[in-house]
């Protein structure tokens, strides 16, 4: 992956991806997360997904598509710590496939700087038919949230965890929010995204020359506007606190339990490898001490597992435990943690994680949204870009001490039960 700076903010990535009859060109859009414009930026590429000014309705959109031989736009967003991104990308095939010759990166192009850039606006703001119709699905989507209790579960837990750090804004937007959002409201946001991002052009499977000329294209896209690009905020990490247990009382068949750690301190690129290695051992995978021990041996849990946020220095432990287990499921996840922190790791299960990780990853190149998701995120996270293959070598080098220097830095910081009353528990 080639990568270079093309405008001041704005940096082309390029891969040939020669082994693939796709290609993919992606605009991606970050900029530090703030709780004001939250709402409008969940909405945004729900919008901006319908259509734009050459296209301006799903219809007509949809048409075009399926004339360039069924290729696809995907406008989505997604939080990274305390920083926000937003990406328009076009998948479709590569030119020596189409039938009759056409030149299909120079429809690719149009297609997603016309959804990034252009879109349909109706005196000067957002379609306001298209707003109403996408607030209704954003709110239905916030509405909805309370209804899926892991998930709720797990962003209570991230709302007593972040406080008013810039990672606790929530991408998801506000549902007291929704209904107030206006054209012009989400037309605003939109403009002041286009003034103050970081632009990163993806361009995978794609010729030189081609990728040249979407350089070009989105050069003179950017010529047009009043650019002044933010610095993007840094990885963050909670400092160290007393342990914060809450609990919130539902009338479910299944409790859920969500704890959260951290490392106290933003972690270093050069410890990725230890913490993929760290979480597989601990619950991140089939062979894991939570899964064998806490799910399979112990009957704690109908599933319980751990995740690690590099942006933000945080592990995430999720279980469904029954409401009169708790405690208990508790009490072990905790001391498999310690158990890893201070007891023998053997061999074989440290190896059988490592070749799971290791196998895992080699899937990475296989397809272009895995090149672009590996090679994005180690933008983001700064420091020397790692290659896959520079990754997996990483990984081979962890040993057993490097895995516990990682446990033992994470400490219990908020504890989140969803559970029903006492007094209904055991009926």
């Amino acid at each position: 992956m080639k990568r270079t700076e093309i405008a001041p903010g704005v940096h082309l990535s390029w891969d040939p991806a020669q082994k693939f009859n796709r290609c993919r060109i992606s605009i991606h859009f970050s900029f530090p997360a703030q709780r004001q414009t939250a709402t409008a930026h969940a909405l945004l590429p729900l919008v901006m997904e319908r259509g734009y000014a050459d296209c301006p309705d799903m219809t007509q959109l949809t048409k075009k598509l399926a004339r360039l031989y069924g290729a696809d736009l995907t406008v989505d967003a997604r939080p990274f710590g305390p920083n926000h991104n937003l990406c328009v990308s076009v998948t479709g095939i590569k030119e020596p496939f189409a039938l009759e010759g056409e030149s299909l990166t120079d429809e690719y192009t149009a297609l997603a700087l016309g959804a990034a850039f252009r879109p349909y606006l109706v005196d000067g703001v957002f379609d306001p038919e298209a707003v109403a119709i996408e607030k209704q699905m954003l709110k239905k989507a916030l509405e909805d949230e309370v209804n899926e209790k892991r998930l709720y579960c797990q962003r209570q837990a991230n709302r007593e965890f972040f406080g008013n750090s810039p990672a606790a804004v929530r991408q998801e937007g506000y549902l007291e929010e929704v209904d107030g959002l206006t054209p012009a409201a989400l037309t605003a946001a939109y403009r002041e995204m286009l003034r103050t991002a970081h632009i990163e052009l993806l361009v995978l499977g794609c010729t030189e020359e081609k990728t040249a000329s979407i350089r070009d294209a989105l050069l003179a896209q950017l010529a047009t506007l009043d650019r002044a690009p933010v610095p993007l905020l840094p990885s963050l990490a909670m400092p160290r606190q007393a342990p914060v247990d809450k609990t919130e009382y539902f009338d479910t068949t299944q409790a859920k339990l969500c704890m959260l750690f951290t490392l106290g301190e933003p972690m270093r690129p050069e410890q990725m490898a230890a913490v993929r290695l760290a979480m597989a051992l601990y619950g991140g995978s089939v062979t894991s001490r939570l899964f064998l021990n806490v799910r399979e041996r112990d009957h704690l849990c109908y599933y319980c597992s751990s995740s690690f946020q590099s942006f933000t220095g945080s592990m995430a432990v999720n279980s469904g435990v029954e409401h009169a287990d708790a405690a208990r499921a508790k009490a072990a996840i905790l001391k498999e943690l310690d158990d890893l922190r201070t007891g023998p790791i053997t061999d074989e299960e440290l190896e059988d994680c490592r070749r799971s990780l290791l196998s895992g990853m080699a899937g990475i190149e296989d397809s272009l949204g895995g090149i672009e998701t590996w090679y994005y995120m180690e933008e983001l996270r700064g420091g020397p870009i790692q290659t896959p293959d520079d990754a997996r070598r990483a990984l081979c080098a962890v040993t057993k001490e490097d895995v516990r220097a990682i446990l033992r830095q994470l400490t219990l910081s908020v504890s989140y039960l969803l559970t029903k009353e006492e007094e209904d528990v055991g009926r």
